[in-house]
């Protein structure tokens, strides 16, 4: 493979210090987290200290943690997110994620900035814009594709980040409107509504109900796992899992999923390892099991038919089969592969088009014994959203991350040795340790408990892949106590050197002149604050209309989308030059948007009706 940057990182999401602790022990090269304010999840915020105690966890396996400050401000939020971002600095945090580039106009300690998926990366020419501004990393849009990567990775030199699993947003990020317009409630500030996930009426001019509540903006889960190495061979440095707001449980299954997969394609060549550590999974990782809508791998190959979830935008899990035969309180399923157990969550979609859901009370001679009998015809496909047998798996110890080390003993002298450790690193610290005593009368035994105490590194993050004790010579008796102790002195002192030995990368962002892609930008630029409309005068561009958060503009695009409803339903005139289409407009209850088609750029505009 033609490798850009030779570090490979597995980036995932953590909502609190227990999930980011989680992550990394399930093999995350680095996490991404909330602080309390600023963040684009408003629900999954958390104070410095927590953020504090998972760098320094993430830091033990040379994983990184990076902050996402990735709202637009207010002008008078700037001096409080410049005082955060120096507690972040102090704390260790690895790189912020940010989209206002106001946060460039600051006095900023020398800490890497990322630019967020909301800063609507999609073109080789934004990468290199951002590149000059001095960012360490550009998370690339969603709906970039395998070919447009390439293009990046050979025009540009900045580390490229890539979804590669999770939750889509229909809109290009940064550039929907819809949830501040119907709720007041911005994307672009924390508070989005999902109004994308809604389900609803399609109409014509004439107030023809063309379809009937259907969720018609909600799209599968993106899933690129199949693309891994076309994605790295294209120059992606960084795959990012999305779900700053799921627990737990998904991100162990996710982040595992996706360690096997890196670490079956890293294997043999260490260098492009971006963390440490071997991960041992006592698990196998299925991403059906935890928040799963279906899957799709979006745009990457392309316009595809598969990316929609219009029955629901919720979990609808594994397909387990049909349904065979129903009784009284019973049903059975044609031919099914998969176990089920007592308590275990089905769905299915009823007559009316909706998904519906039940409780399996008892599983007894093949039928299935629901807790509330659905209403439930034969041939009916059934999935299995929660799988109580695996999420018990999911609640105990599900994962262990050790650092090989090697210690060695030598002699310095009759009377006193060196004790060495190296890790995988090659990071190495020793011990010299005075002896006393007379030679073992059981030589082989002696050094079988040397071999055996400096082996037991049980409560650490270390597992002894070799213990070289070939200098050791005929051994003096040492009690196990004392072997034991010095065992514990050196690795303890070991930890503490690792720690001191981390180097983040700083790097200072000066202020910089280049031209930016466009000569006049309007509110979907989203500038919200001074700072950012002087950044973009600075850098040849007059910023004519402010945030949407600050003045709602008369019939303004609330969203651009590649997803096309026409399309969806076999009404594209490019596949179908003779299809009649009329004025469409989406409408759920008293909120009511006009569709416009721009066929050229093959998207979709929505606008308020």
């Amino acid at each position: 493979m033609a490798i850009k940057n030779p570090k490979i990182e597995l980036l995932s999401p953590a909502k609190n210090l227990e999930v980011g602790i989680a992550a990394i022990n399930h093999g995350a090269d680095a996490v991404y987290i909330g602080p309390a304010q600023f963040g684009a999840r408003v629900a999954a915020g958390n104070s410095v200290d927590d953020i504090a105690q998972l760098v320094s966890y993430a830091h033990k396996y040379r994983a990184r943690v990076y902050v996402t400050l990735n709202t637009i401000l207010k002008d008078d939020e700037l001096e409080q997110a410049r005082l955060l971002v120096n507690d972040l600095y102090n704390a260790g945090v690895d790189a912020l994620i940010v989209q206002d580039m106001a946060l460039l106009q600051m006095d900023l300690p020398p800490i890497a900035l990322h630019a967020s998926t909301q800063c609507d990366t999609r073109t080789v020419e934004k990468v290199k814009f951002l590149e000059q501004c001095g960012f360490e990393q550009v998370v690339l849009a969603r709906e970039t594709s395998l070919a447009t990567m390439r293009q990046m990775a050979e025009q540009t030199n900045v580390a490229l980040e890539a979804f590669v699993h999770g939750a889509l947003c229909v809109s290009y990020s940064g550039q929907c409107y819809m949830s501040e317009a119907a709720r007041g409630r911005s994307a672009n500030r924390g508070a989005c509504a999902q109004m994308c996930r809604l389900p609803y009426d399609l109409l014509d001019e004439d107030g023809n109900i063309l379809v009937r509540k259907k969720h018609l903006l909600s799209l599968k889960d993106f899933d690129a796992s199949r693309h891994l190495h076309e994605m790295i061979d294209a120059g992606i440095s960084s795959f990012k899992i999305e779900g700053r707001l799921k627990d737990i449980d998904y991100v162990k299954n996710i982040t595992a999923y996706y360690r096997r997969q890196f670490d079956a394609i890293l294997e043999g060549t260490p260098r492009m390892a971006s963390s440490s550590g071997k991960t041992t999974f006592f698990f196998e990782p299925n991403p059906k099991k935890t928040f799963y809508r279906g899957a799709t791998d979006y745009f990457l190959e392309g316009r595809k038919r598969d990316i929609w979830s219009f029955d629901t935008p919720k979990s609808l899990g594994e397909p387990i089969g049909k349904v065979k035969d129903i009784w009284r309180n019973a049903i059975s399923m044609h031919n099914s592969q998969c176990t089920i157990h007592n308590g275990d969550g089905l769905c299915f979609l009823n007559k009316k088009g909706e998904f519906e859901g039940f409780r399996v009370n008892k599983v007894e001679s093949g039928r299935l014994l629901p807790l509330n009998m659905p209403k439930i015809e034969k041939g009916t496909l059934v999935y299995r959203n929660s799988d109580v047998a695996f999420e018990r798996i999911l609640a105990g110890k599900t994962a262990e991350r050790k650092l090989p080390v090697t210690i060695k003993v030598a002699s310095l002298s009759t009377f006193s040795l060196r004790l060495e450790v190296v890790d995988s690193d090659n990071i190495s610290t020793s011990i010299d340790v005075e002896l006393s005593g007379e030679k073992a009368n059981n030589p082989d035994k002696m050094l079988e408990t040397w071999r055996t105490q400096l082996s037991k590194l049980g409560g650490t993050i270390f597992e002894a892949k070799e213990i070289d004790l070939s200098a050791l010579g005929e051994p003096l008796f040492i009690p196990v106590s004392q072997i034991a102790e010095w065992r514990r002195q050196l690795v303890e002192l070991h930890e503490h050197n690792r720690n001191k030995s981390y180097q983040r990368s700083l790097i200072e962002i000066k202020p910089t002149v280049h031209k930016y892609t466009a000569t006049e930008l309007d509110y979907r630029a989203n500038v919200y604050n001074s700072q950012a409309k002087a950044f973009y005068e600075q850098h040849g561009c007059e910023v004519k209309q402010p945030a949407f958060e600050q003045q709602h503009q008369p019939n303004a695009e609330l969203m651009r989308t590649k997803h096309c409803i026409r399309y969806a339903l076999g009404w594209c005139r490019k596949e179908n030059p003779k299809a009649q289409i009329k004025q469409l407009y989406l409408q759920n209850g008293n909120d009511k948007f006009r569709l416009e088609f721009d066929c050229r750029n093959c998207e979709m505009v929505i606008f308020n009706s």
